[in-house]
Protein backbone atom coordinates (compact mmCIF):
# COMPACT_ATOMS: atom_id res chain seq x y z
CA UNK A 1 0.00 0.00 0.00
CA UNK A 2 1.35 3.58 -1.21
CA UNK A 3 -0.85 5.63 0.75
CA UNK A 4 -0.59 6.17 4.25
CA UNK A 5 -3.39 4.19 6.19
CA UNK A 6 -5.35 7.62 7.47
CA UNK A 7 -5.71 8.28 3.75
CA UNK A 8 -6.44 4.74 3.13
CA UNK A 9 -9.31 4.64 5.61
CA UNK A 10 -10.67 8.21 4.75
CA UNK A 11 -11.05 6.92 1.24
CA UNK A 12 -13.30 4.07 2.73
CA UNK A 13 -14.53 6.00 4.95
CA UNK A 14 -15.92 8.93 2.09
CA UNK A 15 -16.78 5.62 -0.44
CA UNK A 16 -19.06 4.29 2.26
CA UNK A 17 -20.71 7.38 3.28
CA UNK A 18 -21.81 8.10 -0.90
CA UNK A 19 -22.72 4.16 -0.48
CA UNK A 20 -24.93 4.30 2.44
CA UNK A 21 -27.48 6.80 0.34
CA UNK A 22 -27.86 4.23 -2.28
CA UNK A 23 -28.85 1.21 0.17
CA UNK A 24 -30.71 3.40 2.00
CA UNK A 25 -33.08 4.11 -0.64
CA UNK A 26 -32.63 0.63 -2.19
CA UNK A 27 -35.90 -1.40 -2.21
CA UNK A 28 -36.06 -4.51 -0.86
CA UNK A 29 -36.07 -6.74 -3.60
CA UNK A 30 -32.63 -5.22 -4.53
CA UNK A 31 -31.24 -6.11 -1.12
CA UNK A 32 -32.43 -9.48 -1.18
CA UNK A 33 -30.75 -10.23 -5.06
CA UNK A 34 -27.45 -9.01 -3.92
CA UNK A 35 -28.18 -11.62 -0.71
CA UNK A 36 -29.26 -14.37 -2.82
CA UNK A 37 -26.60 -13.83 -5.29
CA UNK A 38 -23.83 -13.79 -2.91
CA UNK A 39 -25.02 -16.73 -0.80
CA UNK A 40 -24.81 -18.20 -4.73
CA UNK A 41 -21.09 -17.06 -5.32
CA UNK A 42 -20.10 -18.62 -1.76
CA UNK A 43 -21.53 -21.76 -3.26
CA UNK A 44 -19.57 -21.47 -6.30
CA UNK A 45 -16.53 -20.28 -4.45
CA UNK A 46 -16.03 -23.08 -1.86
CA UNK A 47 -12.89 -24.23 -3.11
CA UNK A 48 -11.16 -20.81 -2.79
CA UNK A 49 -12.84 -20.12 0.43
CA UNK A 50 -11.41 -23.45 1.72
CA UNK A 51 -7.87 -22.48 -0.10
CA UNK A 52 -7.66 -18.81 1.63
CA UNK A 53 -8.51 -20.17 4.62
CA UNK A 54 -6.10 -23.02 4.66
CA UNK A 55 -3.73 -20.20 4.56
CA UNK A 56 -4.94 -18.39 7.72
CA UNK A 57 -5.11 -22.00 9.37
CA UNK A 58 -1.26 -22.38 8.25
CA UNK A 59 0.17 -18.74 9.43
CA UNK A 60 -1.77 -19.38 13.06
CA UNK A 61 -0.09 -22.47 13.76
CA UNK A 62 2.96 -21.17 13.05
CA UNK A 63 2.65 -18.34 15.06
CA UNK A 64 1.14 -20.33 17.91
CA UNK A 65 -2.74 -19.51 17.83
CA UNK A 66 -4.06 -21.19 20.55
CA UNK A 67 -6.01 -23.84 19.57
CA UNK A 68 -9.45 -22.42 20.89
CA UNK A 69 -8.68 -19.68 18.37
CA UNK A 70 -7.46 -22.08 14.97
CA UNK A 71 -11.24 -23.52 15.59
CA UNK A 72 -12.44 -20.20 15.77
CA UNK A 73 -10.82 -19.23 12.58
CA UNK A 74 -11.80 -22.58 10.39
CA UNK A 75 -14.40 -22.26 7.31
CA UNK A 76 -15.49 -25.94 7.61
CA UNK A 77 -17.53 -27.11 4.77
CA UNK A 78 -20.53 -27.08 7.79
CA UNK A 79 -19.59 -22.95 8.12
CA UNK A 80 -20.08 -22.73 4.65
CA UNK A 81 -22.54 -24.07 4.51
CA UNK A 82 -23.86 -22.16 7.74
CA UNK A 83 -23.20 -18.72 5.79
CA UNK A 84 -25.05 -19.67 2.35
CA UNK A 85 -28.16 -20.61 4.97
CA UNK A 86 -27.61 -17.10 6.84
CA UNK A 87 -27.49 -15.29 3.97
CA UNK A 88 -31.20 -16.82 2.58
CA UNK A 89 -32.24 -16.43 5.98
CA UNK A 90 -31.62 -12.73 6.26
CA UNK A 91 -33.12 -11.97 2.38
CA UNK A 92 -36.67 -13.78 3.65
CA UNK A 93 -36.70 -11.68 6.81
CA UNK A 94 -39.18 -8.65 6.45
CA UNK A 95 -37.02 -5.59 5.52
CA UNK A 96 -37.07 -2.76 8.85
CA UNK A 97 -36.37 0.13 6.82
CA UNK A 98 -39.30 2.70 5.91
CA UNK A 99 -41.81 0.83 8.70
CA UNK A 100 -43.85 3.37 10.49
CA UNK A 101 -45.75 2.77 13.38
CA UNK A 102 -47.83 4.60 16.12
CA UNK A 103 -49.83 7.28 14.01
CA UNK A 104 -51.47 9.03 16.31
CA UNK A 105 -53.64 12.70 16.06
CA UNK A 106 -52.78 15.19 18.19
CA UNK A 107 -55.37 18.13 19.50
CA UNK A 108 -53.60 20.26 17.04
CA UNK A 109 -54.81 18.16 13.95
CA UNK A 110 -51.68 16.83 12.99
CA UNK A 111 -50.27 13.07 12.69
CA UNK A 112 -47.43 12.04 14.71
CA UNK A 113 -45.38 8.18 14.35
CA UNK A 114 -41.87 7.34 14.18
CA UNK A 115 -40.39 5.85 11.27
CA UNK A 116 -37.69 2.82 11.43
CA UNK A 117 -34.16 4.16 9.40
CA UNK A 118 -30.67 2.93 8.76
CA UNK A 119 -27.85 3.97 11.13
CA UNK A 120 -25.90 4.90 7.80
CA UNK A 121 -22.80 3.81 8.07
CA UNK A 122 -21.26 0.74 10.51
CA UNK A 123 -17.72 -0.01 10.96
CA UNK A 124 -17.13 -3.36 12.73
CA UNK A 125 -13.85 -4.29 14.06
CA UNK A 126 -13.47 -8.18 14.78
CA UNK A 127 -11.17 -11.00 15.76
CA UNK A 128 -10.75 -14.61 13.87
CA UNK A 129 -14.33 -15.68 13.08
CA UNK A 130 -13.98 -14.80 9.09
CA UNK A 131 -18.27 -15.77 9.30
CA UNK A 132 -18.65 -12.72 11.44
CA UNK A 133 -17.80 -10.91 7.41
CA UNK A 134 -20.77 -12.67 6.17
CA UNK A 135 -22.87 -12.40 9.32
CA UNK A 136 -22.42 -8.39 9.39
CA UNK A 137 -22.21 -7.94 5.79
CA UNK A 138 -25.60 -9.13 5.26
CA UNK A 139 -27.16 -7.59 8.47
CA UNK A 140 -25.79 -4.13 7.53
CA UNK A 141 -26.95 -4.73 3.48
CA UNK A 142 -30.88 -6.11 4.68
CA UNK A 143 -31.11 -2.70 7.33
CA UNK A 144 -29.81 -0.51 4.13
CA UNK A 145 -26.44 0.60 5.84
CA UNK A 146 -22.96 0.62 4.71
CA UNK A 147 -20.28 -0.76 6.37
CA UNK A 148 -16.59 -0.77 6.14
CA UNK A 149 -15.30 -4.39 8.19
CA UNK A 150 -11.90 -4.52 9.87
CA UNK A 151 -11.25 -7.73 10.76
CA UNK A 152 -8.35 -9.96 12.54
CA UNK A 153 -5.23 -10.07 10.51
CA UNK A 154 -5.44 -13.58 10.99
CA UNK A 155 -7.89 -13.96 8.89
CA UNK A 156 -7.52 -11.50 6.55
CA UNK A 157 -7.12 -14.49 3.15
CA UNK A 158 -10.56 -15.93 4.68
CA UNK A 159 -12.00 -12.43 4.76
CA UNK A 160 -10.92 -11.36 1.33
CA UNK A 161 -12.35 -14.26 -0.01
CA UNK A 162 -15.61 -14.05 1.22
CA UNK A 163 -15.40 -10.14 0.46
CA UNK A 164 -14.58 -11.19 -3.32
CA UNK A 165 -18.22 -13.53 -3.14
CA UNK A 166 -20.08 -9.93 -1.79
CA UNK A 167 -18.76 -7.50 -4.30
CA UNK A 168 -20.57 -10.32 -6.74
CA UNK A 169 -23.70 -10.33 -5.12
CA UNK A 170 -23.97 -6.45 -4.57
CA UNK A 171 -22.77 -6.22 -8.65
CA UNK A 172 -25.45 -8.38 -9.82
CA UNK A 173 -27.65 -6.04 -7.72
CA UNK A 174 -26.61 -2.84 -9.26
CA UNK A 175 -25.48 -1.72 -6.38
CA UNK A 176 -22.14 0.06 -5.38
CA UNK A 177 -19.35 -1.93 -4.06
CA UNK A 178 -18.62 0.54 -1.41
CA UNK A 179 -21.95 -0.93 0.52
CA UNK A 180 -19.45 -3.91 1.87
CA UNK A 181 -15.69 -2.72 2.17
CA UNK A 182 -12.90 -5.02 4.07
CA UNK A 183 -10.22 -3.00 5.18
CA UNK A 184 -7.20 -4.66 3.63
CA UNK A 185 -4.35 -3.98 5.17
CA UNK A 186 -3.47 -5.59 8.41
CA UNK A 187 -1.63 -2.16 9.99
CA UNK A 188 -3.67 -1.53 13.58
CA UNK A 189 -3.38 1.96 12.62
CA UNK A 190 -6.37 1.25 10.61
CA UNK A 191 -8.46 0.68 13.59
CA UNK A 192 -7.35 4.05 15.36
CA UNK A 193 -8.68 5.89 12.17
CA UNK A 194 -11.98 4.04 11.98
CA UNK A 195 -12.79 4.97 15.18
CA UNK A 196 -12.01 8.51 15.02
CA UNK A 197 -13.90 9.16 11.51
CA UNK A 198 -17.89 10.85 13.04
CA UNK A 199 -17.71 12.94 9.41
CA UNK A 200 -18.10 9.05 7.40
CA UNK A 201 -18.75 6.78 10.25
CA UNK A 202 -21.86 6.44 12.28
CA UNK A 203 -21.40 3.65 14.77
CA UNK A 204 -18.62 0.72 15.62
CA UNK A 205 -19.11 -2.32 16.79
CA UNK A 206 -16.48 -3.77 18.15
CA UNK A 207 -15.95 -7.78 18.92
CA UNK A 208 -13.51 -9.16 20.40
CA UNK A 209 -11.19 -9.64 23.62
CA UNK A 210 -11.66 -7.02 26.93
CA UNK A 211 -8.45 -5.55 25.37
CA UNK A 212 -9.88 -4.39 22.20
CA UNK A 213 -13.67 -3.13 23.26
CA UNK A 214 -11.13 -1.36 25.85
CA UNK A 215 -9.60 0.51 23.51
CA UNK A 216 -12.41 0.96 21.49
CA UNK A 217 -14.21 2.38 24.09
CA UNK A 218 -11.82 4.89 25.04
CA UNK A 219 -10.47 5.96 22.35
CA UNK A 220 -13.65 6.30 19.84
CA UNK A 221 -15.18 9.48 19.10
CA UNK A 222 -17.94 7.54 17.25
CA UNK A 223 -21.01 5.56 19.20
CA UNK A 224 -20.10 2.30 20.06
CA UNK A 225 -22.30 -0.81 20.53
CA UNK A 226 -19.80 -3.06 22.93
CA UNK A 227 -19.85 -6.88 22.70
CA UNK A 228 -18.27 -7.89 26.18
CA UNK A 229 -16.94 -11.09 26.78
CA UNK A 230 -19.18 -13.79 27.22
CA UNK A 231 -18.83 -14.99 31.27
CA UNK A 232 -21.93 -17.24 31.18
CA UNK A 233 -23.41 -19.13 33.95
CA UNK A 234 -25.54 -22.29 34.22
CA UNK A 235 -27.42 -22.59 37.70
CA UNK A 236 -28.82 -25.78 38.90
CA UNK A 237 -31.26 -25.03 41.32
CA UNK A 238 -32.37 -27.35 44.42
CA UNK A 239 -35.30 -27.69 41.96
CA UNK A 240 -33.89 -28.88 38.81
CA UNK A 241 -34.30 -32.26 37.13
CA UNK A 242 -31.01 -33.39 37.36
CA UNK A 243 -30.86 -35.95 34.29
CA UNK A 244 -31.84 -32.67 32.36
CA UNK A 245 -29.55 -30.49 34.15
CA UNK A 246 -26.47 -32.51 33.29
CA UNK A 247 -27.60 -32.64 29.87
CA UNK A 248 -27.78 -29.15 29.36
CA UNK A 249 -24.89 -28.15 31.71
CA UNK A 250 -22.76 -30.41 29.50
CA UNK A 251 -23.97 -28.71 26.37
CA UNK A 252 -23.64 -25.51 27.54
CA UNK A 253 -19.67 -25.88 27.87
CA UNK A 254 -18.85 -28.37 25.30
CA UNK A 255 -21.03 -27.54 22.37
CA UNK A 256 -17.89 -25.37 20.93
CA UNK A 257 -15.46 -24.03 23.52
CA UNK A 258 -14.55 -20.81 21.91
CA UNK A 259 -18.01 -19.05 21.50
CA UNK A 260 -19.06 -16.33 23.96
CA UNK A 261 -22.28 -17.99 24.75
CA UNK A 262 -20.35 -20.56 26.32
CA UNK A 263 -20.85 -21.62 29.80
CA UNK A 264 -17.47 -20.55 32.17
CA UNK A 265 -19.21 -21.38 35.64
CA UNK A 266 -21.36 -23.80 36.83
CA UNK A 267 -23.48 -22.83 39.83
CA UNK A 268 -24.83 -26.25 41.89
CA UNK A 269 -27.03 -25.17 44.57
CA UNK A 270 -26.05 -26.92 47.78
CA UNK A 271 -29.51 -29.13 48.33
CA UNK A 272 -28.30 -31.41 45.45
CA UNK A 273 -24.12 -30.47 45.26
CA UNK A 274 -23.51 -33.98 46.42
CA UNK A 275 -26.31 -36.08 44.29
CA UNK A 276 -25.37 -33.64 41.35
CA UNK A 277 -21.32 -32.83 41.01
CA UNK A 278 -19.54 -36.71 41.27
CA UNK A 279 -21.34 -38.02 37.56
CA UNK A 280 -21.41 -34.19 36.11
CA UNK A 281 -17.73 -33.87 37.01
CA UNK A 282 -16.69 -38.16 35.42
CA UNK A 283 -18.78 -36.39 32.02
CA UNK A 284 -16.93 -33.24 31.95
CA UNK A 285 -13.29 -35.11 32.27
CA UNK A 286 -13.99 -37.61 30.27
CA UNK A 287 -14.22 -34.57 27.96
CA UNK A 288 -11.26 -33.61 28.67
CA UNK A 289 -12.44 -30.50 30.35
CA UNK A 290 -10.29 -29.31 33.39
CA UNK A 291 -12.36 -28.25 36.44
CA UNK A 292 -11.76 -25.70 38.73
CA UNK A 293 -13.82 -25.64 41.76
CA UNK A 294 -14.74 -23.82 45.24
CA UNK A 295 -13.93 -25.04 48.40
CA UNK A 296 -16.99 -27.20 48.85
CA UNK A 297 -17.22 -28.07 45.72
CA UNK A 298 -13.50 -29.56 46.15
CA UNK A 299 -15.27 -31.64 49.26
CA UNK A 300 -17.44 -33.26 46.62
CA UNK A 301 -15.30 -33.95 43.58
CA UNK A 302 -11.67 -33.56 42.43
CA UNK A 303 -10.88 -30.10 41.20
CA UNK A 304 -8.34 -27.32 41.22
CA UNK A 305 -8.42 -24.69 43.72
CA UNK A 306 -10.64 -21.69 41.96
CA UNK A 307 -9.09 -18.37 42.61
CA UNK A 308 -11.30 -15.08 42.65
CA UNK A 309 -9.89 -14.29 39.14
CA UNK A 310 -11.60 -17.43 37.99
CA UNK A 311 -14.94 -16.48 38.60
CA UNK A 312 -13.90 -12.89 36.56
CA UNK A 313 -12.25 -15.31 33.11
CA UNK A 314 -13.32 -15.66 30.31
CA UNK A 315 -11.65 -19.68 29.32
CA UNK A 316 -12.74 -19.89 25.78
CA UNK A 317 -10.77 -23.62 26.76
CA UNK A 318 -12.04 -26.44 28.07
CA UNK A 319 -11.78 -25.35 31.11
CA UNK A 320 -14.63 -24.95 33.64
CA UNK A 321 -15.22 -22.91 37.33
CA UNK A 322 -17.72 -24.80 39.81
CA UNK A 323 -19.19 -23.06 42.49
CA UNK A 324 -21.40 -24.44 45.35
CA UNK A 325 -23.91 -21.49 46.48
CA UNK A 326 -26.20 -22.11 49.66
CA UNK A 327 -29.38 -20.83 47.14
CA UNK A 328 -31.45 -18.77 44.48
CA UNK A 329 -30.11 -15.62 46.34
CA UNK A 330 -26.57 -16.45 46.49
CA UNK A 331 -27.04 -17.69 42.58
CA UNK A 332 -28.13 -14.33 41.46
CA UNK A 333 -26.04 -12.17 43.32
CA UNK A 334 -23.11 -14.42 42.14
CA UNK A 335 -24.07 -13.72 38.63
CA UNK A 336 -24.74 -9.80 38.52
CA UNK A 337 -21.27 -9.53 40.08
CA UNK A 338 -19.14 -11.67 38.39
CA UNK A 339 -21.04 -12.01 35.39
CA UNK A 340 -20.57 -9.84 32.04
CA UNK A 341 -24.33 -9.80 31.37
CA UNK A 342 -23.81 -11.60 28.49
CA UNK A 343 -26.27 -15.05 29.06
CA UNK A 344 -27.08 -16.88 31.90
CA UNK A 345 -29.49 -19.91 32.19
CA UNK A 346 -31.45 -21.54 35.87
CA UNK A 347 -32.53 -25.19 35.57
CA UNK A 348 -35.22 -25.37 37.22
CA UNK A 349 -39.25 -26.71 37.72
CA UNK A 350 -39.96 -24.39 40.21
CA UNK A 351 -42.33 -21.31 38.50
CA UNK A 352 -41.57 -18.93 41.68
CA UNK A 353 -37.68 -19.43 41.07
CA UNK A 354 -37.43 -19.08 37.41
CA UNK A 355 -39.80 -16.11 37.58
CA UNK A 356 -37.77 -14.41 40.22
CA UNK A 357 -34.33 -15.35 37.89
CA UNK A 358 -35.40 -13.88 35.08
CA UNK A 359 -36.11 -10.52 36.34
CA UNK A 360 -33.37 -9.90 38.53
CA UNK A 361 -30.18 -11.15 36.64
CA UNK A 362 -28.88 -8.20 34.80
CA UNK A 363 -27.81 -10.08 31.82
CA UNK A 364 -28.88 -9.25 27.67
CA UNK A 365 -30.33 -13.03 27.80
CA UNK A 366 -31.54 -14.75 30.60
CA UNK A 367 -32.94 -18.71 30.14
CA UNK A 368 -34.37 -21.72 31.84
CA UNK A 369 -33.58 -24.93 31.19
CA UNK A 370 -31.60 -24.13 28.25
CA UNK A 371 -27.67 -24.02 28.02
CA UNK A 372 -26.60 -20.71 27.16
CA UNK A 373 -24.59 -21.62 23.80
CA UNK A 374 -28.54 -20.66 22.36
CA UNK A 375 -27.43 -17.19 22.61
CA UNK A 376 -27.28 -16.38 18.66
CA UNK A 377 -28.67 -14.28 16.55
CA UNK A 378 -29.38 -17.34 13.86
CA UNK A 379 -30.78 -19.62 16.99
CA UNK A 380 -33.39 -16.17 17.72
CA UNK A 381 -34.52 -16.39 14.69
CA UNK A 382 -32.46 -12.71 13.60
CA UNK A 383 -30.95 -14.92 10.10
CA UNK A 384 -27.19 -13.96 11.89
CA UNK A 385 -25.80 -11.38 14.46
CA UNK A 386 -23.54 -8.75 14.14
CA UNK A 387 -22.44 -9.34 18.29
CA UNK A 388 -24.25 -9.50 21.21
CA UNK A 389 -24.72 -6.35 22.78
CA UNK A 390 -23.93 -5.93 26.79
CA UNK A 391 -24.67 -2.25 26.37
CA UNK A 392 -28.47 -1.10 28.23
CA UNK A 393 -28.99 1.66 25.20
CA UNK A 394 -29.92 1.47 22.01
CA UNK A 395 -29.73 -2.34 21.04
CA UNK A 396 -29.03 -5.39 24.09
CA UNK A 397 -28.70 -8.99 23.40
CA UNK A 398 -27.80 -10.11 20.31
CA UNK A 399 -27.60 -7.35 17.40
CA UNK A 400 -29.86 -8.15 13.87
CA UNK A 401 -31.50 -6.28 11.68
CA UNK A 402 -33.76 -3.70 14.17
CA UNK A 403 -30.72 -3.20 16.17
CA UNK A 404 -28.83 -1.94 13.05
CA UNK A 405 -31.70 0.91 12.76
CA UNK A 406 -32.99 3.23 14.57
CA UNK A 407 -36.60 5.68 14.40
CA UNK A 408 -36.88 9.25 13.68
CA UNK A 409 -40.34 11.13 14.23
CA UNK A 410 -42.48 11.49 11.08
CA UNK A 411 -45.44 14.56 11.74
CA UNK A 412 -48.46 14.86 8.83
CA UNK A 413 -50.17 17.82 8.45
CA UNK A 414 -52.90 19.31 6.58
CA UNK A 415 -52.10 23.74 6.80
CA UNK A 416 -52.38 23.51 10.60
CA UNK A 417 -50.73 26.23 12.77
CA UNK A 418 -49.30 26.10 16.12
CA UNK A 419 -51.32 28.11 18.44
CA UNK A 420 -53.70 28.91 16.33
CA UNK A 421 -56.99 26.71 15.55
CA UNK A 422 -57.36 24.31 13.14
CA UNK A 423 -59.35 25.73 9.93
Amino acid sequence: MTESVLDYMTRLGRAAREASRVIGRASAAQKNRALQAAANALDASRAELTAANEQDLAAGRASGLEPALLERLALTPARIDGMIVGLRQVAALPDPVGAIRDMSYRPSGIQVGKMRVPLGVIGIIYESRPNVTIDAASLCLKSGNATILRGGSEAIHSNRAIAACIQRGLAEAGLPAAVVQVVETTDRAAVGALITMPEYVDVIVPRGGRGLIERVSRDARVPVIKHLDGICHVYVSAHADLPKAQRIAFNAKTYRYGICGAMETLLVDQAVAKEFLPSMAAQFREKGVELRGCERTRAIIEAVAATEEDWHTEYLAPILSICVVDGLDQAIEHINKYGSHHTDSIVSENLADTRRFVAEVDSSSVMINTPTCFADGFEYGLGAEIGISTDKLHARGPVGLEGLTCEKYIVVGDGQLRGQESV
